[in-house]
């Protein structure tokens, strides 16, 4: 599988483990990740600070965006200081950053942003996911102008969750490179 795009990884809260299909998708396609200065306490300013050095590097037409839990935030809040206009993005387990049971630490991440992105979004959803509701995630697929995909019972859509490689998600992908 190859992609004509530009892909850049952008994971959530904590970084996306070697076993994370985030991790497997960079090195077997030689994505980028976008690195953040701090993952366990970090300030949305600084992460779309970070999002939006990486995409000027490339030509934003042709970027596509991988955003993981609370990347998927991070990923609307860069769009709504920026406003530049990406090819697409992918938007796995969006986390409700304004959810009582969402973890504590995060400073700029709420309230989650809802409007109509400016650029091709897939949002990839769990029904049992923890840090949000399927209810949630529908409204924020629904706000960002996004295509839903509900992908079952599959947690976080994580490691934990038993998501390695996660080939469902690589055809998702593929279906924004082709736009």
């Amino acid at each position: 599988m190859t992609f004509q795009s530009t892909i850049l990884i952008i994971p959530g809260l904590g970084n996306s483990g070697p076993q994370h299909w985030q991790s497997l998708w960079e090195h077997k396609f030689n994505f980028k990740r976008v690195e953040q200065k701090e993952w366990d306490a970090p300030f949305c300013t600084d992460w779309i600070e970070n999002i939006n050095n990486e995409v000027k590097k490339h030509n934003p037409a042709n970027v596509i965006l991988v955003g993981h839990s609370l990347a998927c935030s991070t990923i609307a809040y860069w769009a709504l200081k920026f406003d530049v206009k990406i090819k697409a993005a992918l938007l796995v387990g969006p986390s409700d950053t304004e959810a009582d049971s969402y973890p504590q630490g995060t400073t700029g991440f709420r309230p989650v942003p809802l409007f109509n992105l400016p650029f091709k979004t897939i949002v990839a959803a769990s029904t049992n996911d923890f840090f949000v509701t399927y209810e949630r995630a529908k409204l924020f697929a629904d706000s960002w102008g996004s295509e839903l995909v509900n992908v079952g019972d599959a947690g976080h859509i994580n490691v934990s969750s038993g998501y390695g490689e996660w080939n469902d998600g690589l055809e998702l992908l593929k279906r924004l490179d082709s736009l």
